[in-house]
């Protein structure tokens, strides 16, 4: 019998979710570098300003090639607008190419333009994908899983458990995870800001029930959220994303997250849990507890996206960039030639 149950408890593990969470949130309850699956990637952007996903899809602008839109003189009061182009021809005729290499970030992305709706031209921010091929395979496989485990699942237990205790167990294990972003904080040397996660702490574990409800979120105290991770630490000791990665189960990742994901790993206390099976079953429950509470935003964004593994790419990227900006103190990424 105990064979059998180690069995069951790997499969679940495997279809559900594995040892980390990540991302990549922007509520405390989601303090990781990489996310599980496509949706909570999502789910991290929608808290914020999202990021301008429809420039970055080659086949949604007309006159884009290799991901770069196209611009022309027009008699606008900026002296550029946008080309209306009918001819495909007409783009390698008459359009130049916009791109331009920053020096500001270690990781060689490429950086585009795309005019804004005021008229002036706003950055895109790429990361490189040299293993592209293999992370679009990864991406389909975390989908099909998300649609056919996940979220049924999800959609199960969502039916059972009232939605205020659903909330109660994310800031559990939200309050759980307060030694990954301690140990950040300190790390980066924001003192005030590992003051501000050991209040949260003490005062959710104490008058919180554990945790499970979170006073440090009420007026009278209104001690801030926040979710510093390894994999933010190293954006801002200088540490470049490198290439983009996904992994299976896991999701979104870069090769700097993934180091950052090991170490919140360990920093995480249900890792300790024993025997691995009854860790695994946590894990498990913790990821279908969570896309309780954020089913429908993935499945927008695959609506929205005329190519999903792209918007998701550029969303994670443009996500923990400006997460590593904000850590820094610069809110928004810096933009070369003062394009503004």
């Amino acid at each position: 019998m105990k064979r059998f149950s180690s069995l069951v408890f790997l499969f679940v593990f495997f279809t559900l979710g594995c040892a980390h969470h990540p991302v990549p949130a922007l509520s405390d309850a989601s303090p990781s570098s990489a996310a599980p699956f496509q949706p909570e990637v999502v789910g991290a952007v929608s808290g914020s300003e999202a990021p301008r996903l429809k420039s970055t899809t080659a086949l949604e602008i007309g006159g884009v090639e290799e991901g770069r839109e196209i611009l022309k003189e027009g008699p606008t009061e900026t002296g550029k607008q946008a080309a209306t182009i009918s001819d495909p021809s007409e783009v390698s005729r008459s359009s130049p190419k916009i791109s331009t290499q920053s020096g500001t970030e270690s990781d060689d992305r490429k950086e585009d333009f795309e005019e804004g709706p005021s008229g002036e031209e706003k950055e895109i921010v790429r990361i490189p994908d040299p293993l592209e091929s293999f992370n679009r395979a990864m991406f389909d496989f975390n989908d099909k899983l998300y649609f056919w485990v996940l979220k049924p699942v999800a959609q199960g237990y969502n039916q059972v458990v009232p939605e205020p205790a659903r909330v109660g167990v994310k800031n559990f294990f939200s309050n759980v995870r307060f030694p990954v972003r301690f140990v950040s904080s300190l790390l980066q040397g924001d003192i005030k800001g590992a003051a501000t996660q050991l209040g949260r702490f003490l005062v959710n574990t104490i008058w919180g029930v554990g945790g499970l409800l979170d006073p440090s979120s009420s007026e009278q105290l209104n001690i801030p959220k926040q979710d510093p991770d390894l994999g933010q630490t190293l954006g801002i000791y200088g540490v470049g994303q490198g290439f983009y990665f996904v992994w299976p189960i896991l999701g979104p990742s870069s090769a700097r997250d993934s180091v950052g994901l090991a170490g919140d790993f360990f920093l995480y206390p249900v890792s300790y849990i024993n025997p691995w099976y009854d860790w695994a079953a946590v894990r498990a429950y913790e990821e279908v507890n969570n896309a309780s509470l954020r089913i429908g935003d993935y499945e927008s964004l695959k609506e929205a996206a005329i190519d999903p593994y792209v918007a998701v790419r550029d969303a994670y990227h443009q996500y923990r960039l400006k997460k590593v900006e904000a850590a820094r103190g610069q809110p928004e990424p810096p933009k070369p030639g003062g394009v503004e």
